[in-house]
């Protein structure tokens, strides 16, 4: 194929260039922290723990999943579930489960017609009902990965650490959108992580998440974003996140397991409402994020672009090899490292449906009310 140069091609091939160059920032600056973590050591104080779940018609989940948390081997801690206006059979399932574990406090919520509430004022009152300092969440679809995974998570709280992010993993299914959704997250992960580990937190999941209860009323909870449906995690992380008060917990026996969607319908709906919350974020974090997104889909665009003008393909190819053989030793790294081992073979095919994925989520979402959280 002969080279075609002029300016159209120079221009693309320069904005290659730099589009090359952030990815490689990406990898080696941000990713790099989370690849080559090595945890924090030290054995400091127990403290008692409040863990606060909300259900809205989960009879189902907790039914799989209450007992596990119940039976962490940790020496002090309540578990607080918020039964929020529902009418399956979760109040009795909830009913039964405190005839056997005392520590287990049950708050209800009854519905009203002529208030309408979300999530956040479920989780406040069950933060208001905690009785100690160090509160740690977790949702009804979710299990904890261990018995440890409690003693683990408020091991990272020393005197100064008022936050701390853990990993949300998907269970490992049959089939191609399973991977998909899990390379999702374990690129959301990759980067609220390296975040964190440069002092600059953003978002955090509520799946596997710890705050102390006295900075939530510090603070004044959710009060800032009260008004949307969504961000009772990643919103409170961004605006109360410093860089010093935050740090993240990635032992395998700390995360927290969840059914994945097992329809796109499903998980796009899913994807919409969680990046309904990422326009209200600190203009930094908005701006890192975008760099991020749009450097890697304009990285496979301008790579097609300069293919179809016949652009020497032999330099082009060298390109995506050499970014790709960079980038590989940071994500074997945070594979090994969250677990996601399975996930590295796939990466070539997994990141372009992904990357061009996003603006699909993003311009639907632009179009789409938010609800309720169900």
């Amino acid at each position: 194929m002969m080279l075609i140069k002029g300016p159209i091609t120079d221009l693309l091939f320069l904005l290659l260039s730099i589009v090359t160059f952030i990815q490689f920032w990406v990898y080696w600056v941000t990713y790099r922290r989370i690849a080559f973590y090595h945890g924090t050591k030290g054995i400091p104080e127990t403290q008692p723990v409040s863990v606060i779940i909300c259900a809205k018609n989960e009879a189902v989940n907790l039914s799989k999943n209450l007992q596990a948390v119940l039976e962490q081997a940790y020496p002090e801690f309540e578990v607080i579930v918020v039964n929020d206006c529902s009418w399956d059979e979760t109040e009795e399932h909830l009913l039964e489960m405190s005839a056997k574990y005392p520590h287990l406090k049950v708050v209800t919520i009854k519905e009203q017609e002529k208030y309408r509430h979300g999530k956040k004022f479920a989780l406040t009152l069950g933060v208001k009902a905690a009785r100690h300092e160090i509160l740690l969440m977790i949702d009804a679809d979710c299990i904890p990965a261990s018995k440890n995974w409690l003693a683990l998570v408020q091991a990272q709280f020393t005197n100064d650490t008022e936050i701390v992010l853990g990993y949300g993993a998907y269970q490992k299914k049959p089939g191609f959108l399973n991977k998909l959704i899990r390379f999702d997250t374990f690129l959301i992960a990759m980067q609220y992580f390296g975040f964190a580990l440069g002092g600059n937190a953003y978002m955090g999941v509520g799946r596997n998440l710890a705050y102390r209860k006295s900075m939530f009323f510090r603070n004044k909870g959710f009060a800032k974003h009260n008004h949307l449906f969504s961000g009772d995690d990643d919103l409170f992380v961004n605006e109360n996140s410093t860089p010093h008060n935050t740090k993240i917990e990635v032992e395998e026996a700390a995360f927290t397991l969840s059914e994945p969607k097992t329809s796109f319908n499903a998980w796009f709906k899913q994807k919409r409402r969680h990046m309904s919350t990422s326009r209200h974020y600190k203009g930094i974090h908005k701006l890192q994020l975008f760099l991020i997104s749009v450097s890697g889909m304009l990285f496979y665009m301008l790579l097609i672009a300069l293919f179809s003008l016949r652009f020497e393909w032999r330099i082009l190819v060298s390109l995506y090899g050499a970014l790709l053989l960079l980038k590989l030793p940071v994500l074997w790294k945070s594979a090994v490292r969250l677990r996601e081992k399975d996930l590295f073979f796939l990466f070539p095919i997994l990141e372009p449906v992904h990357t061009f994925l996003q603006p699909v989520f993003f311009i639907s979402n632009m179009f789409t009310k938010q609800k309720a959280w169900k």
